[in-house]
């Protein structure tokens, strides 16, 4: 499923009429595809109001009216417009409307009461006020009328496309409508997933509209969700005649005397998720309270000062297929000396937690590397590391991302809501899974072990950070359904939860 900017869609619309795909051609698809979707859920016995703007979401809602009247459902239809001001392939959704004996009433200063005894009466608002192209502050009438629509209590409220208000690209909110549903036209737009825009499209559900994948192909900037689909399609097989040698032999670098936990749970992590063999790198002094919980991986306890690494290993780091680093180090001179060795070495590597921290001022070494590099910050790091503010990394989320990816060549995982995995050569893969129960220490500890271990496992570098990703979301999506709350769901019950995610995919049952 791709992602565009508003952009990106209009031109997809363009060459799609080049091609012989009329406007009006397409708008009637889109609300085919709209009707479509909604039938589903559609009781005979509910009342419709569609609200419709002057603009091409207005188009797409008088030919979604058009079809449900000829249903037999019961719609309202009201026009935040006078008909004159209605214009292109809009005007023509309009007159096929009226020359099916439809009617409609527009909304002004003299009718907006009868607007609102009528909204009153529905159980079903459909939000086809505003499109992609809006921008700025709403005026009236629609800022009127968005407001009057969020007021209403028990009423289920489906936008198309977006939500009437939200800026397509994402950005700040002032009035949108707030709906419980949205139904985007062929590809959903960027502001979909990124905050607080997303906030506004409660569901989201993607219809096509015959547009050739050709065409989208051509968008530049690749941006996609990843998906179930995608995960079955990708996931790795394993062969009966396999040892543990073909899994891997990962290395984790971290630890400390106060923070023992971080690492062992990325540890545990990785072990759960198929690594053939892992050793665990931490300080002298933390070899006790870390082994003691994890009896599967083996040690290099390396020379420590103060309860943190010195800066040396205790060997080297030859036969080792991929490292993660970062959980649980600390932040003192003798852990930047370690990323400062590990950077050096042409072996896969993972850098994440404090790693991120001593990397935010020895970034450009990443630009000599030979082996591939992920590094998986999360707001907070990605602000350091770019040297900016967490509000304008949450502003830019896709755009910083693409940037710094492919300015020091490497795989950037932002984390977060809908997080963002981006290959060296700027392509974006969107996780679709994943709740607020992961908003906990720890969390990203997890994610650390998965993703080690699914390094060292296939082919793709991509599809293994794209589905390290995506089950560690689908663990905790699991869990708060099943068992847990977001508020009691803690980083070592995603451990405990792996297992059942792993049985899912191996009987295909995504």
């Amino acid at each position: 499923m791709q992602i565009v900017t508003k952009d990106e869609m209009y031109a997809i619309d363009r060459k799609a009429m080049q091609l012989g795909l009329r406007g009006e051609m397409l708008m009637e698809n889109a609300g085919q595809a709209v009707v479509n979707a909604l039938l589903r859920s559609l009781s005979k016995d509910e009342r419709i109001m569609i609200v419709i703007g002057k603009g091409n979401n207005g188009g797409d809602g008088f030919v979604i009216a058009r079809m449900l009247k000829s249903y037999g459902y019961d719609v309202a239809v009201w026009l935040a417009a006078e008909n004159y001001e209605i214009s292109g392939d809009a005007k023509k959704a309009m007159l096929v409307y009226e020359r099916s004996s439809y009617d409609y009433r527009t909304i002004h200063k003299e009718s907006f009461e009868a607007f609102r005894e009528s909204l009153a009466k529905s159980t079903l608002v459909i939000d086809a006020l505003l499109g992609i192209g809006v921008k700025g502050m709403l005026r009236t009438p629609y800022k009127e009328i968005i407001s009057l629509i969020n007021a209403q209590q028990g009423k289920r409220i489906v936008a198309i496309d977006l939500p009437s208000g939200v800026s397509a690209d994402g950005g700040p909110v002032a009035d949108a409508i707030q709906a419980h549903e949205t139904i985007v036209i062929h590809h959903p737009k960027l502001g979909a997933f990124t905050y607080p825009s997303r906030h506004f499209y409660g569901d989201v559900h993607v219809v096509n509209i015959g547009i050739p994948p050709a065409i989208s192909d051509q968008v530049e900037e690749k941006r996609f969700v990843w998906t179930s689909h995608d995960v079955m399609r990708t996931f790795p097989e394993r062969s009966p005649t396999a040892h543990k040698g073909d899994y891997g032999k990962g290395l984790l670098i971290g630890g400390s005397k106060s923070m023992s936990g971080a690492i062992t749970m990325s540890a545990k992590a990785a072990l759960r998720s198929g690594s053939g063999l892992i050793t665990i790198a931490m300080p002298e002094e933390a070899v006790i309270p870390i082994a003691s919980r994890v009896m599967e991986a083996m040690y290099m306890p390396c020379p420590s000062e103060l309860g943190q690494f010195s800066g040396e290993f205790s060997t080297n780091l030859n036969g080792f297929d991929a490292i993660a680093i970062g959980p649980g180090m600390g932040r003192r001179e003798g852990s930047r000396n370690m990323i400062k060795k590990v950077i050096e070495r042409p072996i896969p590597l993972l850098i994440d937690a404090d790693g991120l921290f001593h990397l935010s001022s020895m970034k450009e070494r990443l630009r000599d590397r030979v082996a591939p590099t992920i590094v998986t910050p999360h707001e907070g790091e990605m602000a350091r590391l770019l040297g900016v503010s967490v509000e304008e990394v949450n502003r830019s989320r896709f755009q910083l991302s693409r940037q710094f990816a492919m300015e020091y060549g490497v795989y950037l995982v932002l984390k977060g809501p809908f997080t963002i995995c981006t290959t060296p050569t700027g392509c974006q893969y969107v996780n679709s899974t994943g709740n607020v129960s992961l908003a906990k220490g720890g969390s990203g500890d997890v994610l650390t072990g998965i993703m080690l271990a699914f390094m060292m496992q296939g082919d793709s570098l991509q599809e293994a950070i794209c589905n390290a990703t995506f089950v560690h979301g689908l663990v905790s999506d699991e869990l708060v359904s099943k068992e847990h709350s977001p508020i009691d769901l803690i980083a070592s019950d995603l451990i405990a939860g792996l297992p059942r995610v792993y049985k899912l995919i191996a009987s295909r049952s995504l």
